[in-house]
């Protein structure tokens, strides 16, 4: 069994789920970050500007700046209600038509009358957008909080702002349980990118699909036709039923991690095909994979689910 990543047709495009500009608490312009990660090599970006009451509720339209080779997705980070710790909720949406209509999120505090974070997201979803659950440890969002997003398709398993200003970058805890219990999610790193500190290049996904058209990328992520990578590069992933083979750019480990404590890891040198023996994943309901390379940087495949 290969991974829908690596089945589907058409090629890989590399892209940014989560960006900020000055229309809400970023530094650069719209038109500058669009600039800044096509020159980078880039082929799409979604600029989420926080879509909230002191800004103005943007939804940023980035369709001017798409070019020959470079194109964008609208989408917004969304607000409303609390979470379990009182914070308000921060929601990914990619693929969030122009004319949304905001919550009622005058700022960064939870306001009597909101709808749920869970409401909100459902919307987002009925409205065609692709929704993930945002950089969960950053938020202190418990386990209760992540399940009640039932409307999300992925989590954001790595953002590269969180990592650099607060070292709280992670989400695999919420999705290795959640995975565990039934759902079915996807993973996702992204940036975050203010540009006001080094929150950015540093995470994005890779999302397979025949044409670099906005509607076929938000089609392909809701499908799971993606990986995520801080660097390394996945070319193949195939399941058989003692063994995942893994063909890449050259890494020093790969690991096969599955439900509860279940992992297996093959370790070596520039390993650009490697068979990992399934041996205590073999019983799991669903597996992932992690790549590492020489410098540290990895790369992750969404989980799959075996039955």
């Amino acid at each position: 069994m290969k991974l829908p990543a690596f089945s589907a047709p058409g090629r890989f495009y590399r892209g940014n789920l989560h960006t900020h500009s000055t229309l809400s608490d970023g530094i650069l312009s719209p038109e500058e970050v669009c600039r800044r990660y096509k020159a980078e090599g880039y082929d799409f970006i979604a600029l989420t500007d926080h879509m909230i009451g002191i800004y103005g509720y943007p939804v940023a339209d980035t369709v001017p700046f798409r070019s020959d080779g470079f194109t964008t997705i609208l989408g917004a980070e969304l607000h409303s209600g609390a979470m379990q710790n009182g914070e308000l909720w921060h929601i990914l949406a990619v693929g969030l038509p122009a004319n949304f209509a905001p919550a009622n999120a005058p700022g960064f505090v939870p306001v009597a009358g909101q709808e749920t974070g869970p409401e909100l997201a459902r919307r987002a979803v009925d409205a065609g957008a692709f929704v993930a659950i945002a950089h969960p440890q950053w938020s202190g969002m418990t386990l209760e909080d992540a399940r009640s997003l039932t409307a999300a398709h992925a989590v954001e398993i790595y953002n590269h702002g969180c990592a650099t200003g607060c070292d709280r970058a992670d989400g695999f805890q919420y999705a290795d349980l959640m995975l565990s219990e039934g759902r079915d999610l996807t993973m996702i790193a992204t940036d975050d990118a203010h540009f006001s500190e080094p929150d950015h290049f540093g995470g994005w996904v890779m999302v397979k699909c025949e044409s670099l058209e906005p509607w076929a990328l938000l089609n392909a992520l809701k499908a799971g036709q993606f990986y995520s990578s801080q660097g390394p590069e996945l070319h193949n992933v195939e399941i058989t039923d003692d063994k995942v083979i893994v063909e890449s750019s050259a890494v020093t480990a790969v690991i096969v991690q599955g439900h509860g404590s279940a992992a297996q890891a093959v370790h070596g040198t520039s390993m650009t095909r490697t068979a990992i023996p399934l041996l205590r994943c073999k019983q799991s309901p669903w597996l992932r994979v992690t790549l590492i390379d020489a410098a540290g940087k990895r790369a992750w495949t969404n989980p799959v689910r075996r039955n």
